[in-house]
């Protein structure tokens, strides 16, 4: 309805049956929905656990009815608080082609709703019956097909086993890379499902991450190469731990900016801490006269061009992400807008410019065409945390440390040519006299 943004919404969620008290997940199915109304912005939340507390409450101008008989999630209400409602209007959740448990049929009623003006109390008033014997009432309500992975019945073992697997599937993010969904995921995923049931939050793990980053950066800036290993290989635990952060926040409705925030703060200082260790190990190991009587020290000046370096990768990345994506996750990253229109008259917003292939008379060969879809793999932090780790354990430390001094040089001249085109374009923009959009 647009409703939440222009009216204030209430949520009811009704949990008179015990099966609401059964945890999928580590949370309760009811604690679930409680989560999921205040995700989709209602300001109070009333848990009915007897009808006869629907005797006192006065709805808002809103008012969202979620089941508690079953697990919920997101997808199931936010369809319904996206769509406009007349004053005095009904929008129910229907199932939809293709669902991703097939309890009930297509098109019918999936266990949620939102009412709005007189029917928001006729509503309160007609639920002590339940809320199927309410919908059903409703001459014309406006059918409201939900999202993927919205509900499942929970009533039984195995169901409560089904919803579980089903809900595990928002884990699965497009953004990740195949090294992501090949070497962490495959480790991160069983020790997420082992987090959700203790009280440890994502922030909890983020901290835990910064803690492991700083241990492991200790043992490797030492002269041993054992040291150096013990911490290189710290430091890619941390790597692992550090994906289940937000997978423990997205299976237990816990994420929040701040939260994001400070997992890509520490994400961003890990890398600038490592660097910084292995390069300092060098130092020590190799001593300043290793590539001869040179009038500077090589490992301490390349550890200062490498802050700086890095330091301003990250400020280009973040200006991209922030104020032309309108995101707070580095892999949203973009490296090149386009122009388009914008909802308001004079008014354009940056899109991410469409892909162009390059055309070839031939195809390429074999390893050029290999080189071309993995290279980019090679320059992401969670494949240069394994070849560390590889490199540290062969003692060609020094060839790590030229690795990440050589990555941000190269970061640097891209990410510096990308940051002139953003500025540019939005110049460009803002001279033509037209208005920019937020992302």
């Amino acid at each position: 309805m647009g409703a939440a943004a222009d009216r204030e919404l209430e949520a009811i969620v009704l949990a008179t049956d015990p099966v609401s008290r059964e945890r999928i997940a580590g949370l309760s199915a009811r604690e679930r929905a409680i989560r999921v109304a205040k995700r989709v912005g209602a300001s109070k939340v009333t848990v009915v656990d007897d009808p006869a507390q629907l005797e006192t409450l006065t709805p808002a101008s809103a008012l969202l009815v979620i089941r508690a008989d079953q697990l919920v999630h997101t997808p199931l209400v936010q369809p319904l608080v996206d769509r406009e409602l007349p004053h005095d209007g009904v929008a129910i959740a229907v199932v939809p082609e293709n669902p991703a448990v097939t309890d009930l049929t297509v098109g019918s009623y999936a266990g949620a709703f939102i009412a709005t003006g007189a029917m928001a109390k006729a509503a309160v008033h007609a639920l002590a019956g339940g809320d199927d014997t309410f919908v059903a009432s409703v001459a014309e309500p406006l059918r409201v097909p939900h999202g993927a992975i919205a509900r499942a019945p929970i009533r039984t073992a195995e169901e409560r086993r089904t919803a579980q697997r089903v809900l595990y599937r928002i884990l699965i993010k497009p953004q990740d890379n195949a090294i992501t969904r090949y070497l962490y995921r495959p480790v991160s995923f069983p020790l997420t499902r082992l987090l959700v049931w203790t009280p440890i939050t994502p922030n909890q793990i983020s901290y835990l991450v910064a803690a492991l980053v700083a241990v492991g950066c200790w043992f490797t800036a030492h002269r041993s190469m054992t040291m150096a290993l013990v911490g290189t290989v710290i430091v890619l635990v941390a790597s692992y731990v550090d994906c289940c952060d937000g997978e423990v926040a997205r299976v237990k409705l816990l994420s929040s900016r701040f939260g994001a925030w400070i997992d890509t703060i520490v994400d961003e200082l890990s890398t600038i801490g490592y660097m910084v260790a292995i390069g300092w190990h060098c130092h020590l190991y190799f001593g300043p006269r290793y590539f001869g009587d040179l009038p500077i020290d090589p490992w301490t000046t390349a550890i200062a061009v490498s802050c700086v370096t890095l330091v301003w990768c990250v400020y280009c990345i973040y200006y991209n992400i922030i104020v032309a994506v309108g995101s707070a996750n580095s892999q949203d990253y973009v490296g090149r807008f386009e122009v388009v229109p914008g909802t308001q008259p004079n008014s354009v917003k940056l899109a991410p410019a469409a892909a162009k292939a390059i055309a070839t008379k031939e195809p390429l060969p074999q390893p050029l065409e290999w080189l071309a879809t993995y290279a980019p793999y090679l320059v992401r932090r969670d494949f240069i945390s394994w070849i560390a780790v590889l490199l540290v354990a062969l003692h060609w430390t020094h060839i790590t440390f030229a690795a990440f001094v050589a990555g941000g040089l190269v970061s640097f001249v891209i990410l510096t040519i990308d940051h002139i085109k953003l500025r540019s374009l939005r110049r460009s923009v803002v001279r033509r006299g037209m208005l920019l959009e937020a992302p």
